[in-house]
């Protein structure tokens, strides 16, 4: 089974379900994002989103492919391009992590260690960039897919609670302490890209 975890861009955008194309709760502000929906160009907003964030940060979101088919995609951004976070009664995001806004996986493919896979792309992207952690409100009340990710399922790949709340408690995932498992991020990304490690070449001496 192939799998591929891919930078989200404008020409991939399609490839990730149609409801979350249109939705912009996390990147607009909640009047701004009400009036985009009333006004029926949520899926404009998100494009222009995207747009900005890539032209002025780069890569915000991968999306997963298992057999060249989508199954699933992760969006993430420094907290001054998600204006939703600061709404929330646990925020802000500290000021030396990247958020980690939303992520989804089709329900056959849940289960399977691709979150954690995901999570661990995004890890590797920022250490990568030079970020000290990946912060995230979580759901502690969870039941359904929604914009904001099960607090259980950021516990379970690492993340470690920073401001409890009974609701929306705010978790934190320090990359400094991921050094130590970069190795295996490695080790699980060549196994989940199929990659080949060749032999080295040998060199006159």
């Amino acid at each position: 089974m192939g799998r591929r975890l891919v930078p989200l861009t404008l020409d991939n955008l399609p490839d990730i379900p149609k409801r979350c194309r249109a939705c912009v709760f996390w990147e607009l502000d909640p009047v701004s994002g009400e009036a985009a929906v009333r006004a029926g160009r949520p899926e404009l907003e998100k494009e222009a989103w995207i747009s900005a964030v890539l032209l002025e940060w780069g890569s915000c979101g991968r999306v997963v492919y298992v057999d060249d088919v989508p199954v699933g995609f992760v969006l993430y951004a420094p907290p001054a391009y998600v204006p939703r976070s600061t709404a929330f009664p646990t925020s802000p995001v500290a000021a030396d992590a990247v958020q980690l806004m939303t992520a989804w996986l089709m329900p056959g493919y849940q289960g399977q260690g691709l979150g954690r896979v995901m999570v661990q792309t995004v890890a590797k992207d920022l250490i990568r960039r030079g970020f000290k952690a990946v912060e995230a409100f979580g759901d502690a009340t969870w039941k359904e897919p929604a914009c904001v990710l099960p607090a259980d399922h950021l516990l379970a790949v690492g993340f470690k609670t920073v401001r409890p709340h009974p609701r929306y408690p705010r978790l934190r995932l320090e990359l400094r302490t991921t050094i130590s498992w970069k190795e295996d991020v490695e080790l699980a990304l060549d196994r989940l890209l199929g990659a080949v490690q060749k032999e080295p070449a040998l060199r006159p001496l």
